[in-house]
């Protein structure tokens, strides 16, 4: 082939047989073709030497609880992100930064009570959401607001709490059904009489005590005339109390008005 002509074309031949160096890959995880398994390896952080050309991620069954700011290493390409069955109970509202990119998450299977609306505001393109499984009991549609792309949402198997509560999570899955998916396990837990009635099941009816407060014709009318009235009288009053005041206070200025005129003795 030509390659014995030298020590420099030997050197260069060498280099060309070389295999290129292999992107990086933590040792508890196994990779190829831009896939991190890094699953079943009893973790308890995100590792940080993943490759940048990671676009998924398996982070599955291991023991990660926290998810601090920054989790995560920069990972512009990643497009799936699985982390079922940690033990997941605190999402910061930074820790996903940097993953624009990403389209697909799961967080089931966590302890998930709470989650601030600014967690996923970096998630623009994030097109499915699970997260069934967890200790949800109330979530607030900002969360979901955040997420312009969302085509499919899961809260299977959560602890609902049917109360005045949830009132603005049912509005926002009563405009958004289609993105819902396994509606029939979407399943209210408390109040007793509510135990395992589907949520998409519930009606205007059943939040009809905690609904804004809105006023009839009559209370209108009667608030037009009683409070221009109010108003009216209240001035009244102020006026006719400041006048007893300035009469009180130029008759203590003037203590003779009261005294009987002296009677006049001769000299």
């Amino acid at each position: 082939m030509g390659c014995w002509r030298g020590p420099s074309t030997v050197l260069v031949c060498l280099l060309l047989l070389r295999p290129l160096p292999s992107p990086a890959c933590p040792a508890a995880c196994r990779c190829s073709l831009g896939e991190a398994d890094c699953s079943e390896h009893g973790l308890r952080e995100v590792p940080q030497s993943l490759s940048a050309n990671t676009s998924t991620l398996w982070l599955g069954y291991n023991f990660i609880t926290v998810l601090r700011p920054r989790s995560f290493p920069p990972l512009p390409g990643l497009l799936l992100l699985s982390l079922p069955h940690n033990h997941l109970e605190l999402i910061h509202s930074q820790a996903l930064v940097g993953l624009g990119a990403l389209q697909e998450l799961d967080l089931s299977n966590n302890y998930l009570t709470v989650l601030s609306p600014e967690t996923f505001l970096p998630l623009t393109n994030l097109a499915k959401l699970n997260l069934g499984s967890n200790r949800l009991r109330e979530l607030e549609p900002r969360v979901l607001r955040a997420l312009p792309q969302l085509q499919a949402l899961l809260l299977q198997d959560n602890p609902w709490v049917c109360s005045c509560g949830i009132l603005p999570l049912w509005r926002w899955l009563s405009h958004n059904r289609e993105k819902v998916r396994e509606k029939s396990l979407l399943l209210c837990r408390v109040p007793e009489q509510l135990n395992h009635y589907p949520i998409m099941a519930l009606g205007n009816e059943s939040f009809r005590q905690c609904q804004d407060t809105s006023l009839s014709t009559q209370q209108y009318i009667a608030f037009l005339i009683i409070g221009p009235f109010s108003f009216m009288a209240s001035i009244f009053f102020c006026t006719f109390m400041g006048s007893i005041i300035v009469v009180y206070n130029n008759l203590r200025k003037e203590p003779h008005f009261w005294r009987r005129p002296g009677i006049c003795k001769g000299h």
